[in-house]
């Protein structure tokens, strides 16, 4: 929840344009002095219409720590500035001062370094992988040392898909004695043996499977956890859940020794259980809960399509909603991920077994929109900046380059080797990167999806980004020429033979479809547009209209309209969109519309119109 504190009218005026578009917002009335409190009590985060220095009253006798304070953004009088105050990172306040700017115009006005710099901020280094920081780490120290170029160490137990580091963080396998390190384990170790200045990440590689008597004491659960993870020598920062069988769900002792480590549990039938080998069977255990193994087999077991993943979509403005994923595929029943590093051992009343997870490359595939950078997609904004590895055309590359953090690598080639990209990212995502595979207009429109996901397996993660395609944006030009049913055909015969693309044009003829036709020329294919056009004339009136756009959106922009009959298929190129209109189609007031051709029905019993197809 945002909270909304203000106490002028133009605050209040300001304030109420935020609750009424932002679902997320409540105002809170009254005087600052007990508004603002009570916000920040209850609320994550607190948009305040104060001078920065009354909010810094305000709040000072109420603060904890940055990963508990609510983050809070100013916004003067007159609307000009969102200033974070507090919580930058780690409270959301420089997101939160981004999505003032779009409802409100305020510029915002951050000041924290690694923003300034392009840089990833050590609070937020992982934040989307689960990492959790160590106490006592030294975040000041590493992140100067990081941003005066001073040499910085980076060693990991594993490849994570981590986000873009500057070029003077170096991977080693040792961190240097002396530091500045980050460290990246789930090995609990010495802390006398790690540097002085050092960073460690304890990442979400653990999973507890445990099994219990019926009434086992929350302690003896407990005792049990934490000697486990101690003779392992494992940190239990790095635990990401307990699992268990579902008829354990309700065992208050293990519920209880989860609170108390702040982890969830997360249950599975005993069918799917039993479906997942474990070294220690037990036909004891089958007869009483239906499974040979409870604590190993839960450890083994693939988690819930409905838990977070491993490594989730990056980081996006508030208000924009996850990444759609498809309902999930039968998933097996045991983790490919998941090895046990503890086989099953028993106290009393409990069992437990531990595995650890290994992580997962992960692949955005991402469309960057028809060439207008405002056409481009915030999400599409999120991944490229989220990315380690981005492979792209190179003229793509280009377009974006400004988006990249420091410390990208950026993989180009030229036109034609589609192919060759889509294995080069596959490649580098299985080998545990974050990777960004771009092309124009649409990921999955003619674009770079298809090829990448005939290769991706299920060994890496996969978010697809969408983009407005260049049909679009060639229609927005020319006017709705798109109202209606329409077809999208690609006139390149380089990976479809011309006989099953001369059939395709044929069937939208008959289907009196509009037509868009992509690459409808280049400088080896000169005759395709026009056989096409042959193809349509035949069953449509020479006064069809014709649009063309070449270069939508982009500097020399050019559009006409014209008819079927009139148009000249030499002026189109690879930049070029051509897009014929079905029978219905008319040119009004000097654009292009094609009629949805419904009727509009009035409901007498409510009196409201109603679209019926």
């Amino acid at each position: 929840m945002i909270g909304v504190v203000a106490v002028t009218s133009a605050g209040r005026q300001a304030a109420h344009t935020l609750t009424t578009q932002w679902p997320d917002a409540r105002a809170y009335e009254g005087p600052a002095a007990e508004a603002l409190p009570r916000a920040f009590e209850e609320c994550d985060a607190i948009v305040c219409f104060l001078a920065v220095g009354a909010t810094v009253r305000l709040i000072a006798p109420l603060l904890a720590d940055k990963q508990h304070d609510p983050g809070i953004v100013c916004v003067d009088e007159a609307l000009r500035y969102a200033v974070p105050v507090l919580g930058a990172h780690a409270g959301g306040a420089n997101d939160l001062a981004r999505r003032i700017q779009e409802t409100l115009g305020a510029e915002p006005v951050i000041t924290t370094a690694s923003d300034a710099a392009g840089s990833v901020a050590l609070d937020d280094f992982g934040a989307d992988l689960g990492f959790r920081i160590e106490p006592g780490s030294d975040l000041a120290a590493v992140g100067a040392a990081i941003l005066s170029g001073e040499r910085v160490t980076l060693t990991a137990d594993a490849q994570w898909p981590l986000p873009p580091l500057p070029p003077n963080v170096v991977r080693t396998e040792k961190p240097a004695p002396a530091g500045p390190a980050i460290i990246v384990t789930d090995r609990a170790g010495d802390k006398a043996n790690y540097p002085e200045r050092a960073v460690v990440y304890r990442p979400p590689t653990l999973i507890v499977g445990m099994g219990a008597s019926r009434g086992v004491p929350a302690g003896e659960a407990g005792q049990l956890i934490d000697e486990t993870l101690a003779d392992l020598g494992v940190s239990p920062l790095s635990v990401r859940y307990i699992a268990t069988a579902d008829v354990k769900s309700d065992e208050q002792g293990l519920q209880a020794a989860a609170a108390e480590r702040g982890w969830r549990i997360v249950t599975y039938p005993a069918d799917r259980l039993a479906a997942v080998p474990v070294p220690n069977p037990s036909e004891v255990v089958r007869r009483a809960v239906g499974t040979p193994s409870v604590a190993e087999a839960a450890a083994l077991a693939t988690p819930p399509a409905t838990l977070p993943a491993a490594t989730p979509p990056a980081t996006l403005p508030p208000e924009t909603l996850p990444p759609a994923t498809l309902p999930p595929a039968p998933l097996p029943p045991a983790n490919p991920d998941a090895t046990l590093i503890a086989t099953k051992r028993s106290s009393a009343h409990a069992t437990i077994a531990v595995a650890r997870c290994r992580p997962r490359g992960r692949l955005a595939l991402i469309g960057i929109g028809p060439g207008a950078r405002d056409l481009m997609t915030p999400r599409a904004v999120a991944e490229l900046r989220r990315a380690a590895v981005v492979v792209g055309l190179d003229s793509y590359l280009e377009q974006v380059a400004d988006l990249l953090r420091p410390g990208t690598t950026v993989l180009a080639s030229g036109l034609g080797a589609e192919q060759e990209r889509a294995a080069t990212a596959v490649a580098q995502a299985q080998a545990g990167r974050a990777v960004a595979l771009i092309g124009s207009g649409d990921a999955g429109v003619y674009a770079m999806a298809s090829p990448a996901l005939e290769l991706a397996g299920r060994d890496i993660d996969v978010t697809v980004v969408p983009g407005i395609t260049a049909a679009l944006a060639a229609a927005a030009v020319l006017g709705a020429p798109l109202g209606h049913d329409h077809v999208m055909i690609s006139l390149s015969d380089l990976h479809t033979a011309w006989p099953v693309i001369e059939r395709r044009i044929a069937a939208a003829a008959d289907a009196d479809l509009v037509t868009c036709f992509y690459n409808p020329a280049s400088a080896k294919r000169d005759w395709q547009l026009r056989r096409a056009l042959d193809l349509l004339s035949a069953r449509r009136p020479p006064a069809t209209p014709v649009g063309w756009v070449r270069d939508a959106t982009r500097p020399g922009q050019s559009a006409s309209l014209t008819t079927l009959r009139d148009f000249d298929a030499a002026q189109a190129d690879m930049h070029t969109l051509v897009v014929v209109g079905s029978s219905r189609t008319r040119i009004q007031a000097g654009r292009m519309v094609t009629p949805r051709d419904y009727r509009w029905a009035l409901e007498p019993q409510d009196n409201v119109s109603e679209v019926v197809p």
